[in-house]
């Protein structure tokens, strides 16, 4: 096998892009891929090292020889290294043998822009072709823009692949990407999901990350199947109408030598100095976001999922570790920026970046931000000085809400304002209410085990939590196994516990969580101004004696508006009042507390009047019996 050098799948316009850190297509041009020469057909290799002495791919195809197929380095500065082999076969293992300038640093390295990777713990890149694939979603890509938009309903089943299920009669192994796209599909069908986020799909070698230690940006992980099966996987979740949500981590890498990490001998992905290039918290590396290229290659990774992958929405992980250059350091340990401030200048100018390329080509999907401090703007456009992100995840909410529920109701009407803050500035960014894995993880416990009370009241409680949740303005998420009260925290190796549905309380919970999604999803009043003023308004926020508030979530018609009742006590509330615009029939159509759903059957049944005994500054109201540690929505009866 001969290496030519006379091919190559630049233009100049391309090396001018990358340099300036636009080029969000670098997949196409860097890496492996295969193109033909004089009729014959081999691989172009294009790898970035402007620090090597030598650079050569080694493989399968030259028995991972250092010195059969040099790369020569291009000049034009672009610090880019290529070459054409003939004869190389897709599947074949390769890496970059690496000698830099420096100090006779040797490194073989894995590609980083590779299609696909061996299985760890193995680490070497294997050459693939994506375009083999023939999706059938086209009437999904097409209309996907109502699902993902801001006034649209958003319930989504957060997972980790290799931990939802798995094959006990199998040495316990976890599922592939095709089996998934069976047994997945069919349960986010009946539980009335309409999306699923998963957990880093990106190529990552050790296992209990969870998938948040990257090295392969490019690579869907070889864990579940090769690139296709996921392609598969996602096709399937399309065809039935279920949006893919896809974790991705450009806030750190993993340090492995394989990986980014001093990837020519230098600090050429990430900073030099620890201070700023070393992430004390997780144990990572931290990009260098001031490099033109790292910019361009971290947007065409982004950009490379939505295109190749079809993912309908990225959700940027650990974004306040992005742009506090103090985030988890004490003094000393960081360095300011060129105002003194502890502002990430360079991260916030790539965010904004980011969100600009990928809306620009894609504007029917979501951009999501975890991002858990009072940051401003974060989802306000960049042209106005935000950041540009379509979503952001209310951590404030999730963590008043959980510290609220976990309080054994005699001592919750002193703390009443956990319930009641987040309205104060629930519409100054487009949330996302997140029940997420880092709340059932690190002892935390699981999500059930954080209610108070016996078995039966810790149970009334978390349908309540749901309940009130499903309710709240904003978008929805759950992590898998809270739908149906896992007992255990979540363990990355082990399925979850599928036998708990075995039990009633288990049972009825699942059920009570497939009925409100569907409720969520067919009452336009829950979803429609998720993200407005005008789509809530409190009736009665301040009943802290009882444990109680109340509200309404309105749409554009007053007919679809749904009143919501909340009551975080412990005890039963015979003729409590609700408060009402205007007079009528109503009727309740959803209650925590149901038998359907192995409540304590505590609710109103039939037809209740509103009555003219004014409250609370409206002149109806009427009286209903109100379940202990319970939520009850009503609608008004509308005459045909």
């Amino acid at each position: 096998m001969t290496i030519h050098y006379d091919i190559s799948r630049f233009t100049d316009m391309d090396i001018y892009l990358f340099k300036e850190g636009t080029h969000t297509k670098l997949y196409e041009k860097m890496g492996a891929h295969f193109m033909e020469r004089d009729g014959a057909r081999g691989v172009y290799f294009a790898v970035w090292a402007p620090n090597a002495e030598r650079v050569s791919v080694r493989g399968d195809f030259n028995d991972y020889d250092t010195h059969r197929h040099p790369l020569r380095l291009r000049e034009d500065g672009s610090g880019i290294w290529e070459g054409f082999i003939q004869g190389v076969e897709a599947g074949l293992t390769y890496k970059y043998h690496i000698v830099s300038k420096f100090h006779n640093i040797v490194h073989d390295k894995a590609d980083p822009f590779a299609f696909y990777a061996e299985v760890p713990s193995n680490s070497a890149s294997r050459i693939w072709e994506l375009d083999g694939y023939g999706w059938n979603d086209g009437g999904w890509m097409q209309t996907r823009a109502l699902h993902n938009r801001h006034d649209a309903p958003v319930s989504v089943y957060e997972m980790h692949l290799g931990s939802w299920r798995r094959k006990v009669e199998e040495s316990d192994r976890y599922l592939t990407y095709r089996e998934l796209a069976d047994e997945l599909v069919a349960y986010l069908k009946e539980m009335n999901y309409t999306h699923v986020e998963f957990m880093p799909l990106t190529e990552y070698p050790y296992y209990g990350s969870w998938g948040y230690q990257v090295t392969g940006y490019y690579s869907a992980t070889a864990r579940y199947g090769e690139p296709q099966d996921l392609m598969h996987l996602i096709d399937a979740l399309h065809q039935n109408g279920i949006g893919v949500i896809m974790d991705w981590v450009p806030s750190h890498f993993a340090v492995d030598m394989h990986g980014l990490i001093n990837f020519d001998g230098t600090a050429l992905y990430e900073h030099a100095d620890p201070r700023q290039g070393y992430h004390p918290e997780w144990g990572s590396i931290i990009f260098n976001y001031g490099r033109n290229e790292v910019r361009a290659f971290l947007i065409s990774s982004a950009l490379f999922w939505l295109e190749k992958y079809h993912i309908d929405g990225i959700r940027v992980d650990a974004v306040a570790s992005m742009l506090y250059l103090n985030y988890a350091r004490e003094e000393g340990e960081w360095v300011p920026n060129e105002h003194g401030g502890n502002e990430n200048l360079e991260a916030v100018a790539f965010l904004r970046q980011l969100n600009a390329a990928a809306y620009g080509a894609h504007p029917d999907i979501m951009m999501i931000a975890e991002e858990s401090t009072a940051w401003p703007m974060v989802t306000r456009p960049i042209e106005v000085g935000g950041l540009g992100f379509g979503f952001k995840w209310n951590m404030g909410w999730m963590h008043d809400t959980l510290a609220y529920m976990h309080r054994d109701p005699v001592y919750r009407q002193h703390h009443h304002d956990q319930l009641t803050f987040s309205m104060w500035y629930a519409f100054d960014e487009n949330f996302m209410l997140p029940l997420s894995h880092d709340e059932v993880v690190h002892m935390k416990g699981s999500l059930i085990n954080k209610m108070p009370g016996d078995t039966n009241q810790k149970f009334a409680n978390l349908r309540a939590l749901y309940g009130y949740m499903m309710a709240h303005p904003g978008k929805k998420l759950l992590f898998m196994g809270g739908e149906f009260a896992q007992y255990a925290e979540w363990a990355y190796k082990h399925s979850l516990e599928w036998h708990l549905l075995e039990f009633p309380l288990h049972q009825g919970l699942q059920k009570m969580m497939a009925e409100l999604n569907r409720l969520y999803r067919s009452e336009p009043a829950l979803y429609l101004h998720d993200v407005e003023r005008k789509g809530f308004e409190w009736i009665d926020d301040a009943d802290y004696s009882h444990n109680c508030i109340s509200f309404m979530r309105k749409s554009e018609n007053p007919d679809e508006t749904v009143y919501v009742v909340c009551n975080f006590a412990d005890e039963t509330r015979e003729g409590y009042r609700l408060a009402l615009p205007e007079g009528g029939e109503y009727v309740e159509i959803f209650n925590s507390q149901a038998k359907a759903y192995e409540g304590w059957e505590i609710g109103n049944e039939g037809v209740l009047y509103a009555e003219e005994t004014p409250l609370c500054g409206r002149p109806f109201s009427l009286a209903m019996t109100l379940p202990p540690m319970g939520v009850v929505y009503f609608k008004k009866l509308i005459a045909q």
